[in-house]
């Protein structure tokens, strides 16, 4: 079955049944619902060869993976961003296409994705601030969007991103709210945006209450299970008085930071409180019915979806011109937090 003959069995034209294969916003979701469900039921598939010799286009979507020891995307999280990605990619008619390269050899991999005509456009993972791969694609002319923000690039761009620091401030606030005033921040690698914007958001919660964060109280990493460990076991085993709650910037983090408090003889969520970002990850649920912890929540996979369909968009599209879509993230209350513990 082709484009023509499914719209021909829907009752609507060959444009909004595009559209809505293509994740497009402006269509309605009870259209887009019908539309996929149609495509389901009639086994219908792009013609990715047709299509591609029809508007000149790869039909293709690059992701380059700089190979790296310290590079936050080197992490279970960018697979289920993939997976969302793919799911547009696959109803529009595109391929993906990814190369892992060595940090040296990224630029020159971009260069020659556009000389090759391998790909109609990029996502680019990972921002740094003032990101110098923002200048470089706009140079190129090869459409991209970012998942994520760079702070200091003064060329426009397009980009998906949840809002790091609103969501941090709130988690911070919610801990002060429940007495908490030594406050431990596991944060990501400060090289990259996402977590210059959490500090700032943690950071603002803190001055606004008339208090300054911590340094002894403050740890920049790779967010990994053991750095969430060993961060925390040294700090509980500390001289002098401990953090009563810990702010963790993924939900690996915070595994490690459980595996420590109750190593220590500590309970979570009476003796230590905890709150970490869930990403919402699809082999790794923060709990079923109730969260194991309080979190701020936001679907790395839905972020995929998005950043995918813009993209599309700005190919089908080039003069639309950059476009922004900032998430926000859910706080959800699990059993990983309670009032401060009084001194004795």
């Amino acid at each position: 079955m082709n484009l023509k003959q499914l719209s021909q069995k829907l009752g609507l034209s060959q444009t909004t049944v595009s559209r809505a294969l293509n994740g497009y916003p402006e269509v309605n979701e009870s259209t887009r619902a019908r539309v996929l469900e149609a495509a389901r039921r009639y086994h219908y598939r792009p013609n990715t060869r047709a299509k591609s010799l029809a508007t000149g286009r790869a039909m293709a979507i690059g992701h380059i993976i700089p190979l790296s020891t310290r590079h936050e995307i080197v992490n279970p999280v960018f697979s289920d961003f993939i997976a969302g990605a793919g799911e547009v990619y696959a109803r529009a008619g595109y391929d993906m296409l990814l190369s892992v390269v060595s940090d040296a050899a990224e630029e020159r991999a971009y260069r020659e994705l556009r000389a090759k005509g391998s790909v109609d456009g990029v996502i680019v993972h990972g921002p740094k601030l003032a990101d110098a791969r923002i200048t470089l694609l706009a140079d190129l002319g090869l459409p991209f969007v970012v998942h994520g923000r760079a702070t200091g690039s003064e060329t426009p761009y397009s980009w998906v991103d949840v809002n790091n620091r609103r969501a941090f401030e709130r988690a911070t606030e919610l801990l002060l709210d429940l007495g908490h005033r030594r406050i431990a921040f596991l944060n990501g690698l400060e090289t990259m945006d996402f977590a210059v914007r959490r500090r700032r958001g943690f950071e603002a919660a803190l001055a606004a209450r008339g208090l300054v964060a911590d340094p002894a109280l403050m740890r920049s990493e790779e967010m990994t299970e053991a750095y969430g460990y060993r961060s925390a076991r040294a700090m509980l085993a500390a001289d002098g008085p401990r953090p009563t709650a810990f702010l963790a910037s993924s939900l690996i983090t915070a595994i490690g930071l459980r595996r420590a408090i109750e190593e220590a003889g500590l309970r979570m969520g009476r003796d230590i409180s905890v709150v970490t970002h869930d990403d919402e990850l699809s082999y790794l649920a923060n709990g079923e019915e109730v969260p194991i912890f309080t979190a701020t929540r936001s679907s790395v996979r839905e972020a995929g979806r998005r950043a995918a369909g813009m993209l599309i968009g700005l190919i089908e599209a080039p003069d639309t011109g950059p476009a922004q879509d900032l998430m926000e993230a859910q706080l959800v209350i699990g059993g990983s937090t309670g009032p401060a513990p009084t001194e004795e």
